[in-house]
């Protein structure tokens, strides 16, 4: 297991950016090393929680590289993340935890596909009847698989910020008709791929995000993280019933319903600060 990293300090690139989860940095003029940080990301928060992040970087670059050989659409460049950095103390720190890819314009959507009925989900439906616009039939409870397997995109937020959520029509207006089905269909693939991977090995993907860019030619592309916790909810099968969700879930749920405590103790230990 690579050593906890709360934030990298890489002197040889420039830092772009911090997320709440990744550090990003620019490795020339078309391409992009992103570091995966063990900051856990909870709502708009996020906190220096030891999570196995080299696990989640490595299985992230797993899926990736997969849906690079079978479908060719995704922005990873393939480049070791130890060759675009200089010292042994800046090998280590992105060893097994980044990735070097591509420079593409990222769409300012996020491709939310939902299986089952949770989280903003529920609350939408509990107000409407419908999950952004959607209708769905009534009397679902929370946590109830979804007849069909539905798209909600969402608006991505600035730091700080909540996303929100969108109906299918607002997303054809910020990025044209063309590209949103496109983006919706290559959605509902990768989520019904995955979710039928990890059924098969007692996992429910109870809904994820993923997000996607364009090239110079205007080809879209899978960008950032796929199927981690940090953008989707993975529920135990053995333990899923309707009504609630498993509480033995490896989303980050309980680092959400924790928040509070987490963020006073943080800030008794470490002052305000915030990524």
């Amino acid at each position: 297991m690579a050593f906890p990293l709360y934030e990298s300090n890489l002197k040889s690139l420039k830092l772009l950016g911090r997320g709440k989860v990744r550090d990003m940095y620019a490795v020339d003029g078309d391409r992009l090393l992103i570091v995966t940080s063990d900051r856990l990301s909870a709502s708009m928060s996020s906190f220096p929680i030891r999570y196995p992040t080299r696990v989640r970087a490595e299985r992230n670059v797993q899926f990736l590289v997969q849906e690079a050989r079978t479908h060719r659409s995704n922005h990873l460049d393939g480049a070791a993340p130890e060759s675009v950095v200089k010292g042994g103390d800046e090998a280590a720190q992105v060893k097994g935890r980044a990735v070097v890819v591509k420079r593409l314009k990222p769409l300012p959507i996020e491709a939310v596909v939902r299986g089952y009925l949770i989280g903003s989900g529920w609350k939408d439906y509990q107000k409407t009847g419908a999950v952004c616009g959607i209708p769905l039939p009534a009397g679902l409870k929370q946590a109830d698989k979804l007849p069909e397997v539905i798209f909600t995109p969402a608006t991505k937020a600035g730091a700080g910020a909540h996303d929100e959520n969108i109906s299918y029509e607002r997303a054809e207006k910020l990025i044209g008709k063309t590209l949103a089905a496109k983006v919706r269909d290559v959605s509902f693939r990768l989520y019904r791929e995955a979710a039928g991977y990890a059924r098969g090995r007692g996992i429910i993907i109870a809904d994820t995000k993923f997000e996607f860019g364009t090239d110079e030619k205007g080809n879209l592309v899978l960008i950032d993280e796929a199927l981690t916790a940090d953008s989707s909810r993975f529920w135990p099968a053995d333990r899923y019933q309707p009504v609630r969700a498993p509480r033995h879930s490896t989303s980050n749920t309980c680092a959400t319903i924790w928040k509070p405590w987490i963020g006073t103790k943080h800030r008794l230990r470490h002052g305000s600060r915030r990524k």
